[in-house]
């Protein structure tokens, strides 16, 4: 009789539980295809909106899209933020000023689905960031960042192993550096400091390191035109890329860990390819195929715990 009442009381947590979990797969989806949209969006503006000017309204509508809900709680702990103001200014510079930057920076001269390839062996270089602070990698996941490794270079090589790489491709490497820095001190974050505070302290921080750069582009480049073909990427990129997608995320991670919201991430490069066929006409061709393959695999490998 008591065994039968507690199973009968495990069950609806143990139902909750698979719930949640399904929530948080779901979110981390969301999440990685807003994302892949972004660099559709990104490559979309090249050419109508010089990239410093793209990141930093980007970050303007963000922060006005967050505000209404983050800014209660910023300012509840406003003497937490000034105490990890060092912390949060660094995770500023790297996740919202430098990776963005660089990523409208590459939009220039690559592909979008070369973008999002790139962005994908990001995570081997978080894998050796984990190495460098003490980590054992395992014979699996070295061998997973070296077959990662390796797709990169062909990707970037245009299907050859050489340093003949597209100026874009260049930029996007080094995002994708930036944005390994930037989720290696993620790991860092003070417990007590909310995610929505310190989401909206990044939000501020990232737009007034961008301003000076701002500045000097509206001086010697001059403004863009507002139209719908700028508007609209804007909007994009500033409401779904930045503000809900990284809203859906950082729920996600609370609620399956990082490794598993990870796994879904690894996704994107399919997501970006498909995109950028449909709405740029962007071409995927047996060599991008491939690398996308030498890629993920690699990736997962180098995911692996063991």
């Amino acid at each position: 009789m008591d065994r039968a009442r507690t199973v009968s009381h495990a069950e609806p947590g143990s139902t909750g539980k698979k719930g949640a979990a399904g929530l948080g797969v779901l979110l981390a989806l969301l999440a990685t295809v807003v994302w892949s949209g972004s660099f559709v969006a990104t490559r979309g503006m090249a050419e109508t909106v010089p990239p410093v000017q793209a990141v930093f309204w980007r970050w303007i509508i963000a922060l006005l899209a967050v505000a209404p809900f983050a800014a209660r709680q910023a300012w509840r702990q406003r003497t937490l933020i000034r105490r990890h103001l060092g912390f949060t200014a660094l995770a500023s510079l790297f996740g919202v000023t430098l990776y963005n930057t660089l990523v409208h920076q590459a939009g220039l001269t690559t592909t979008a689905s070369n973008m999002g390839m790139i962005m994908a062996a990001s995570p081997v270089i978080m894998a050796l960031y984990a190495r460098l602070g003490g980590e054992r990698l395992g014979v699996r996941r070295t061998f997973g960042m070296l077959l990662a490794a390796f797709g990169v270079l062909l990707l970037v090589g245009d299907g050859s192993i050489g340093f003949d790489f597209a100026a874009g491709d260049l930029w996007m490497f080094a995002a994708a550096l930036s944005f390994a820095t930037y989720s290696a001190l993620l790991k860092r974050k003070p417990a007590e400091l909310g995610g929505l505070a310190f989401l909206i302290t990044t939000f501020v921080l990232g737009a007034l390191m961008l301003a000076p750069a701002y500045a000097v582009s509206l001086h010697v480049q001059g403004g863009f035109e507002t139209t719908a073909g700028t508007v609209g990427p804007l909007l994009y990129v500033g409401v779904f890329s930045s503000a809900a997608a990284f809203f859906a995320w950082n729920k996600a991670v609370s609620v399956i860990g990082a490794a598993r919201a990870g796994v879904v991430y690894y996704l994107q490069p399919v997501c970006v390819a498909g995109l950028g066929l449909l709405l740029l006409g962007e071409p995927t061709g047996p060599a991008q195929l491939l690398c996308m393959a030498l890629i993920l695999g690699g990736v997962g490998l180098g995911s692996a715990r063991r």
